[in-house]
């Protein structure tokens, strides 16, 4: 049995590449060149029918150890709580007020980007302090 190497996340969402250049500018990825055959992501649209034009995006990162994200366009909205989430790893190793301070820190930095501040969850005896956050479109993660 073959054993599974990588790993890409999709997102639904309604504008992929505005969702995922949030999420370059987030985790430090990179979008990918156009296809082969057009000098901008713009002229490789234009060449689409209408129907086709700004269906998709992706992102890596640019080291090749996190996993590729890929956001494709869906013609519902989102309407509950995600079911599966990103933890955005900027506190690691991290606990009291130099967590807060950290978690706080991106939060602003991703606020600016066009995130929303979500609930604070303090630590307790099992896990460490979280910022809940939502993305460009209301997806939730968590900066941990």
């Amino acid at each position: 049995m073959a054993s599974v190497r990588q790993v890409q996340v999709t997102f639904d969402c309604a504008e992929p590449e505005r969702v995922a250049r949030f999420w370059c500018e987030v985790l430090g990825y990179v979008a990918p060149p156009p296809p082969e055959g057009h000098a901008t992501w713009d002229d490789h649209n234009a060449s689409l029918a209408p129907e086709d034009r700004d269906a998709w995006f992706a992102c890596a990162d640019p080291t090749g150890v996190g996993p590729r994200l890929f956001f494709q366009r869906v013609p519902e909205g989102k309407v509950v709580k995600n079911r599966l989430h990103l933890d955005v790893r900027v506190a690691t190793g991290l606990v009291g007020q130099e967590r807060l301070a950290a978690l706080e820190s991106e939060c602003a930095r991703l606020e600016a980007l066009g995130a929303v501040r979500g609930r604070l969850l303090l630590a307790d005896e099992e896990n460490e302090s979280c910022q809940v956050m939502q993305d460009v479109e209301g997806n939730e993660f968590c900066l941990d």
